[in-house]
């Protein structure tokens, strides 16, 4: 975590809007759970992504990026590294995922700082669309920590633009 909040600092000072993903968003949605690494999803066109890489090398951590193919889902990841082996992912242009879910996301406080945390029905959007076995606990969690607090028409559209498999694993989740 103290490593998302240091690159969490650096895209607040290039005014990148990020939303956290990942185990931190599932511990704020009704999922707790171990991870080693955070996980963002960034608001940066591709282009400027080995910029991002540069700068934050600058700062001491070790930075990869990657390019999704052409029938990856993720776009591009630059994997972030300390010296502790703590990693950050930050996910660019995540195919299907509704630019809307930056203004849904809320600040939560994480020791004494705050960071931006993905909004739960795009929270679960997401883990729908990933579709493995945690990702799908962590889905389920955040479904009923609060199930009359979801907005069920949000949620389904975010599904669906995911594809309707998406659509179709959420209706089953949902049930």
């Amino acid at each position: 975590m103290l490593l998302m909040l240091d690159v969490a600092d650096t895209l607040a000072a290039r005014q990148v809007r990020y939303a956290v993903i990942g185990a931190l968003a599932a511990a704020v949605h009704g999922a707790v759970r171990a991870s080693m690494d955070a996980d963002a999803i960034v608001a940066i066109p591709i282009s400027e992504a080995q910029s991002l890489r540069s700068e934050l090398e600058t700062l001491g951590l070790k930075a990869q990026l990657r390019i999704g193919g052409i029938d990856d889902p993720v776009g591009a990841l630059l994997a972030v590294n300390d010296s502790f082996g703590n990693r950050v992912d930050l996910v660019m242009a995540l195919r299907g995922a509704d630019p809307g879910l930056f203004g849904r996301a809320s600040m939560v406080r994480f020791s004494g700082e705050s960071l931006q945390v993905v909004g739960r029905e795009d929270f679960i959007a997401m883990k729908v669309f990933a579709g493995g076995p945690q990702d799908l606990g962590d889905a389920r969690s955040a479904i009923s920590a609060n199930p009359q607090s979801l907005n069920l028409e949000l949620l389904r559209g975010l599904a669906l633009r995911f594809g309707r498999h998406t659509a179709l694993t959420l209706e089953a989740l949902l049930t």
